[in-house]
């Protein structure tokens, strides 16, 4: 395969225009514009230029920053696989499991850790769904228990056990400082430990997830902005009927 060299896109192609946004802990001045032009320039970039600098409190400035970048990117030597691989609608997945599987398949979601925000999860889950695609709590071949937010991932393997759980859903909207890893990252070595891990299908989802990064903490499937409830649940069917199969 010949190499696919891209650059960003600004007013004219190829001219790896960029805009960069970010706060510094100065006060904001003139000064304080060029400080962030000049840090910007030693990044690499050339054509720096700061196109909003303001005060966003006592001590702290905020920066918009437009620059180009020398560098591309061969796109076409990247690999980093989709879990949206099995578009069906929730009649056909309803089918599948019926067909395949043989029985309801008992699926779990919460959002972990002290995370407090539940849109993500509840898009999947609730009955209502999300841009009209319906949510896993209105298959008919699904038993879905929501289990809301701030689930320790002690409580959540616990209660995967007890209910004999075949697929578990982990969120996390909060990034800071790395905890959604670290919470993500507990979670799979807690299910490892009470021998869990291999019979459950183990999915994390949020904003800032992909699924190259599940795959890198151990998941099956990592599911970022955008997804429909649907292309979880045919990865969730699809999976398991595969280890059925096995």
């Amino acid at each position: 395969m010949s190499a696919q060299m891209v650059k960003p896109y600004g007013d004219t192609m190829n001219d790896g225009k960029v805009q960069l946004s970010f706060t510094l802990p100065v006060e904001w001045s003139e000064a304080a514009d060029e400080a962030a032009r000049q840090l910007v320039a030693r990044m690499g970039f050339s054509d720096v230029s700061v196109v909003e600098g303001r005060a966003i409190a006592t001590g702290f400035s905020f920066f918009v920053v437009y620059a180009s970048t020398p560098h591309a990117i061969d796109v076409s030597a990247i690999k980093a696989p989709s879990a949206r691989t099995h578009a069906m609608s929730m009649e056909e997945i309803d089918a599948f499991v019926a067909e395949r599987i043989g029985r309801k398949v008992r699926i779990a979601g919460a959002c972990i850790g002290t995370d407090a925000h539940t849109v993500g999860i509840d898009a999947i889950l609730n009955m209502k769904g999300y841009k009209g695609d319906y949510g896993l709590e209105r298959y008919h071949m699904f038993e879905t228990y929501n289990l809301g937010s701030q689930v320790a991932t002690e409580d959540l393997v616990r209660f995967t056990k007890e209910r004999q759980i075949d697929a578990l859903l982990a969120s996390q909207v909060v990034t800071q400082k790395g905890s959604d890893v670290r919470n993500f990252t507990e979670l799979a070595e807690l299910l490892e430990a009470e021998g869990l891990r291999d019979r459950v299908v183990l999915i994390c989802g949020g904003p800032r997830v992909t699924n190259l990064m599940a795959s890198e903490l151990g998941y099956d499937a990592g599911f970022g902005r955008g997804t429909l409830p649907s292309e979880v649940a045919a990865f969730v069917v699809t999976a398991l009927a595969e280890r059925v199969r096995q």
